[in-house]
């Protein structure tokens, strides 16, 4: 195991730079650029700009000097936010990202597999029916969609909760972007638990402990349960990663300061050392989340070795 996750994390660098430099190519190739305006510049401003940001230099240089920028860990200033530095967004916006991602997704974990669970055991019942029912439009049902349900409901119609804005962690204005942003994790997980039980449950190894008296408490808690959240398991990895790094849909409705809102920011307004910070810190957690899930499979089931 410790071998395993050494190559693992030996191949996350290389991984990340290729990430980065197919990014930094994109935003070279794309049309326009950060200082562009309705209005053409002066050639003179034009030419001071580019020479003030090293534009004026072949891309090989300029690739060079970016890439040994981020081996230090420094993406340089924000070209939109000029008095802060990439590494000061990041810090400032990750938390905000994380408690959303983090708040969610365990809600859509309980739920999900609780859902998923009861469908399994009362397979074809009006419980599995229903359960599945509502995974169903809990996949149908966009963000987009049901935040504005949501605030439209509780809190300009029930005047429960604030519809928006960042009120720290914890605080109830995080209630409704939870909501909003597990609801569709939740559907998965509840459906891919109905499916990883129902197959656990015809295994011989379930029908060997029913066979020595245990109880289907038992059954379910020490046995199926193990083997049946093992899609769930390979789920989280990228879900994880996506909840963290933060939903821009969801940031965007109940206006959080979160990542996801400032990477979409990013690339309207052509701020390419945030967008490439950004991207780098997504690309790691996407490698670290799916390294967690390899390793946790292995104390799932026993029969996984590395």
């Amino acid at each position: 195991m410790f071998r395993f996750i050494v190559r693992r994390l030996l191949v996350t660098l290389p991984m990340v730079l290729v990430v980065i430099t197919l990014t930094w190519a994109l935003i070279r190739l794309a049309p326009g650029n950060f200082y562009a305006s309705e209005r053409k510049l002066p050639a003179a401003i034009e030419k001071n700009i580019r020479a003030k940001y090293g534009l004026d230099q072949p891309w090989y240089v300029q690739y060079g000097r970016v890439m040994a920028n981020i081996l230090r860990l420094d993406f340089g200033n924000s070209l939109k936010y000029e008095n802060e530095t990439v590494n000061e967004v990041l810090k400032r916006t990750v938390p905000v990202s994380a408690a959303l991602g983090a708040c969610a997704y365990l809600l859509a974990l309980v739920v999900g597999i609780t859902l998923g669970t009861v469908a399994a055991l009362k397979q074809n019942s009006k419980l599995d029916y229903i359960a599945m029912g509502l995974s169903m439009l809990g996949i149908s049902l966009p963000n987009f969609v049901l935040g504005p349900i949501l605030v439209l409901v509780f809190s300009l119609t029930l005047y429960w909760l604030p519809p928006a804005r960042w009120g720290g962690f914890p605080s109830w204005n995080l209630v409704l972007p939870v909501l909003t942003l597990s609801a569709v994790y939740m559907a998965y997980i509840a459906r891919l638990t109905r499916a990883g039980m129902l197959e656990v449950l015809r295994s011989d190894y379930i029908r060997t402990a029913r066979a020595k008296g245990l109880t289907e408490r038992q059954v379910v808690m020490r046995h199926a349960l193990r083997g049946g959240l093992l899609p769930v398991v390979s789920f989280t990895g990228p879900a994880l990663a996506i909840l963290i790094t933060g939903t821009v849909v969801v940031e965007r409705i109940y206006a959080l300061p979160g990542l996801g809102n400032y990477f979409v920011n990013a690339n309207l307004n052509r701020d390419e050392p945030l967008i490439l910070g950004i991207v780098a810190f997504t690309s790691i957690m996407v490698l670290i989340f799916n390294l967690l899930v390899d390793v946790a499979y292995g104390f799932i089931d026993p029969r996984i070795r590395y």
